[in-house]
């Protein structure tokens, strides 16, 4: 785990919170951006992305305050940005995994990375970020509350 002090975040939080809020002096929020490595190997494994999530939602049950916490997990489905499968979309594979990220998050902790990369593209590793976020919000068989405040055809 690294920890840093200052850091910019990217699009996977300020276009969704622009789209809610509008301008970045504007957001009626307080956020805490949690970022996971994806990028260099290696990266975490389903399980520790499972662990953190239960973890994240213990530290927020332990508060003494009554909060309004919104978890999100950014990224996107599948897509590959460059090479020769740029423009990849496999609405099975994404909707596979959509279902099994509501009724069966346990089954995405043994899926290899290289089953996200091989099936969906380069950067569906990013749903890694998904899975944390759907563990952190609920224990496996509760329903997790989903919006989709910005749908794309």
């Amino acid at each position: 785990m690294t920890l840093c002090y200052e850091m910019e975040v990217d699009h996977g939080l300020s276009v969704p919170l622009s789209v809610m809020f509008g301008d970045v002096e504007k957001w009626p929020v307080k956020v805490i951006p949690l970022h996971v490595n994806v990028v260099q190997y290696p990266v975490p494994s389903g399980q520790r992305c499972y662990d953190l999530g239960r973890a994240i939602r213990k530290a927020v049950e332990s508060m003494d305050e009554d909060l309004n916490v919104h978890i999100w997990g950014t990224g996107g489905i599948s897509h590959q940005l460059q090479g020769s499968r740029a423009g990849l979309i496999n609405k099975e594979w994404d909707n596979q995994f959509l279902n099994d990220l509501i009724a069966n998050p346990k089954k995405l902790v043994k899926k290899p990375h290289v089953e996200y990369v091989r099936e969906a593209g380069s950067e569906d590793i990013e749903l890694v970020m998904w899975l944390i976020a759907r563990t952190a919000m609920c224990e496996e068989g509760e329903e997790p509350i989903v919006k989709h405040p910005l749908a794309t055809p």
